[in-house]
């Protein structure tokens, strides 16, 4: 068995309503998923299953999802050793832990997309480490013009996560 992150890029189902993590977990076991876990009230979820690509274990969350749920949601998927290399690869490890995020991509980013983002740039530090976009907002993160930009239109699927939470993970890999 292999062990697996899964981001969901978002839990809000509607006006009022929003996935229930105790309900993820069930879904997930329902599609024969082990020893699942969730981080948080926003859609961590780790488990165990045979090793396989990671975009079929993708699309057989975002089916069950859609089945469970009645809604569409992109669905990024780690395996363990790659979730632990980007938690080893923060460019920032002296910043806030809630104001350093990733944004997690489903197809790696290029550095030069750094260009592209210049213009919305105040005094965030940001880096593209492996093909995720890493930024650091500093104590800034309310005033920032960098998250309306940060779109699927712009960047491809991803989602993003804060450093406390990519930690968090990564200890539950560990366990």
């Amino acid at each position: 068995m292999a062990v697996y992150v899964a981001l969901l890029y978002s839990i809000v189902l509607g006006a009022g309503r929003r996935v229930v993590m105790a309900d993820l977990k069930a879904m997930a076991e329902e599609l024969g998923l082990k020893n699942t876990r969730t981080l948080v009230a926003t859609g961590n979820l780790i488990f165990e299953c045979e090793k396989q690509p990671i975009a079929s274990i993708e699309a057989k969350l975002e089916t069950g999802f859609a089945g469970a749920f009645g809604k569409h949601v992109d669905i990024i998927v780690r395996d363990a050793d790659t979730w632990l290399k980007l938690a080893e690869s923060n460019p920032f490890p002296d910043g806030i832990g809630s104001e350093v995020i990733v944004r997690v991509m489903r197809q790696p980013l290029e550095p030069d997309v750094l260009d592209m983002l210049a213009r919305y740039r105040r005094d965030e530090r940001m880096a593209v480490v492996n093909g995720d976009l890493w930024i650091d907002f500093g104590l800034k993160a309310s005033e920032t013009k960098m998250l309306p930009a940060l779109t699927t239109k712009r960047l491809g699927v991803g989602t993003m996560r804060n450093w406390n939470t990519v930690r968090g993970l990564a200890e539950m890999i560990g366990q």
